[in-house]
């Protein structure tokens, strides 16, 4: 009994490094689209989606600035991102251009939007999605 309690142990400890080694690996990727002159606005937005399942991030957009949405998974160009305003008026979606991995944009006026993502089926079933949003000031500073 102590035996398999050890190895479940052990197994267990083993297989969250590894996750945690694939998500850190994952991470650094999406960070690579984002470079200067962008800025990470934040935290990674994550969720482990499988099948049918949409993962929904809500975030504001600010007046004068230009964005960056960056979808991340292990599989490349897997990510189907798309952004509505909140009343849930199609934006952008990435899905027209192919799953692009990211997307640039300028915000006239701020807005609330809500970031979906969703697996593209016919690459695979299940995974990781991650999304980073960048931006940069369009505004002069004197």
């Amino acid at each position: 009994m102590r035996k398999n309690i050890l190895t479940f142990l052990i197994f267990s400890f083993i297989g969250a490094n590894y996750i945690n080694s694939q998500e850190e690996i994952l991470i650094s990727k999406c960070y690579e689209s984002i470079k200067s002159p962008f800025i990470v606005s934040g935290q990674p937005f994550k969720a482990f989606i499988t099948e049918d399942e949409v993962a929904e991030f809500h975030t504001t957009f600010f007046a004068g600035s230009t964005y960056r949405i960056v979808a991340c998974s292990p599989q490349e160009q897997n990510i189907i991102f798309s952004v509505y305003d909140k009343e849930r008026n199609l934006l952008f979606t990435n899905e027209t251009v192919d799953n692009a991995p990211f997307w640039d944009f300028k915000v006239e006026g701020s807005l609330e939007c809500i970031v979906e993502a969703k697996l593209d089926k016919e690459k695979s079933t299940s995974g990781i999605a991650l999304l980073l949003v960048g931006f940069k000031s369009n505004k002069q500073i004197n």
